[in-house]
């Protein structure tokens, strides 16, 4: 394979200002069972070869042949593409020369279909004994090998192994429903079953549910607000991550994604309280958004996307950040060898401060403990937004009270930032897909944070 790119890459090279070949391959397993009973299976091989070529404007396409005649087709017609005026903005990056892998102690090869079902069975069977009513799990695994060159020497070639589990359990009681959802997800290999405490997990989950059943609704009003890992993540993902991506801010994204309330004026801009710092680092090991390197080749770093409640900086590829007159900062990412790199999170995070839980809710008269979420929402600039509690308890006179159903935040960005007072050391993360482009391409992620206390928002 490595022949054929580096032929690709010449030619390529010898008509384009710029070049680029990637070849990316996956081998992936996934395996859904409803209620006990397998449901579905799959294997899947894929791999194909993605080229870019910059003149006077970006031009990409992709193609699974190993034929040379086909390929170079492909870059003739990528070529002809590029020849015409267009975006064609790139920073200037150093090139990289380097090989890595994420590591498994127990590997993904070494497991057979058989363990796999056995393994969700035994889950399985653990709802069932917690009386769920409906039960649907998921198992997935992924090995992707990738090959990047360019016509400036960057050669990086690695190994990401992956694993990925999902539950979404539903319980009925007198005819009141609640159902909940729980995404995992590990770079490495399956010594993340035993890491994750499924059993443990599972069974608090339940419980969750059937004391939701019977659980009532909160008046409604202006409450102090303490939120869990999993609320800070969803948040931090949606009004932090996604507003912060450049290609949205410059408006690339406008018909697809949707655009941002930040301008590309903005850093500096305040959006939170001193003690707000949100975080996306993709080199967090075993994260499910981790890379060592960018799809653009460029090294991977911690970026602080609000540092001190004021907006530091952008999420950008070498695209976004040649047109805003910047280095790129590694956030390129792409799902499959045929989709174009676009801006995207990795573990999107808010950074943990220096309170025990115990001091968030004993200065608390009146308030809600939100811990999980069960829906959220939020408008295509990331500014208004809904989140819905799926575990949640009424705090009165700093102790954690009754079991309250589907607590209600409807706010703005600045004012949930604007409102925290108190962050605390836990640091607690969950996986996600995350989509976005045309044709859509949802690239793995992990988002999460320790537990947060906000005061005087509004819950209904």
């Amino acid at each position: 394979m490595e022949e054929i790119i580096d032929r690709a890459l010449e030619y390529a090279s010898k008509n384009g200002k710029f070049a680029e070949v990637r070849y990316f391959s996956s081998e992936r397993n996934s395996i859904l069972m409803k209620n006990g009973t397998l449901s579905a299976s799959g294997v899947s091989k894929d791999s194909g070869i993605g080229i870019r070529i910059i003149n006077e404007s970006i031009a990409f396409g992709a193609i699974n042949s190993r034929e040379w005649v086909k390929i170079k087709e492909e870059i003739d017609n990528l070529i002809r593409k590029s020849k015409h005026t267009g975006r064609h903005s790139f920073s200037n990056e150093e090139p990289i020369k380097d090989e890595w892998e994420v590591g498994q102690k127990i590997k993904i090869s070494d497991i057979s279909f058989e363990e796999k079902i056995k393994r969700l069975k035994e889950i399985d069977s653990i709802l069932q004994n917690e009386n769920m009513g409906m039960r649907i799990i998921s198992l997935n695994d992924n090995v992707e090998d990738e090959i990047l060159i360019n016509s400036e020497g960057t050669q990086i070639k690695s190994k990401l192994p992956k694993l990925g589990f999902m539950f979404f359990m539903g319980y009925m009681e007198n005819g009141s429903y609640e159902q909940g959802y729980f995404q995992l997800g590990y770079a490495g290999g399956y010594e993340a079953l035993d890491e994750w405490r499924l059993e443990e997990v599972m069974k608090h989950e339940s419980s969750v549910l059937k004391n939701a059943v019977k659980a009532k609704k909160i008046e409604e009003g202006k409450y102090d607000l303490i939120i869990g890992p999993e609320v800070s993540g969803i948040v931090a993902h949606e009004s932090a991550g996604h507003p912060t991506e450049s290609d949205r801010i410059i408006g690339r994204e406008m018909a697809q994604a949707g655009e941002s309330f930040i301008k590309k004026d903005d850093r500096g801009k305040k959006v939170g309280s001193e003690i707000v710092n949100l975080v996306d680092d993709p080199t967090i090991e075993h994260s499910f958004g981790y890379y060592k390197y960018d799809r653009d080749g460029v090294k991977a770093r911690k970026r602080y996307l609000y540092k001190n409640g004021v907006i530091n900086e952008f999420l950008s590829n070498r695209e976004s950040a040649g047109r805003l007159g910047l280095k790129s900062n590694g956030a390129s990412r792409s799902s499959e060898w045929d989709k174009e790199p676009l801006v995207r999170m990795s573990t999107t995070y808010i950074e943990p401060g220096d309170y025990e839980f115990e001091e968030m809710t004993e200065d608390v008269k009146d308030g809600i403990y939100m811990k999980s979420f069960t829906e959220w929402n939020i408008d295509d600039i990331r500014f208004n937004e809904k989140y819905v509690g799926r575990e949640a308890y009424h705090i009165k006179n700093g102790e954690i009270r009754e079991v309250i159903k589907r607590p209600v935040i409807e706010t703005t960005t600045i004012n949930f930032y604007s409102s925290m007072d108190a962050i605390g050391k836990d640091l607690e993360f969950v996986a996600g897909t995350c989509g976005k482009g045309d044709p859509m391409q949802g690239v793995d992620v992990w988002m999460g944070g320790p537990h947060v206390r906000l005061r005087g928002i509004y819950v209904r």
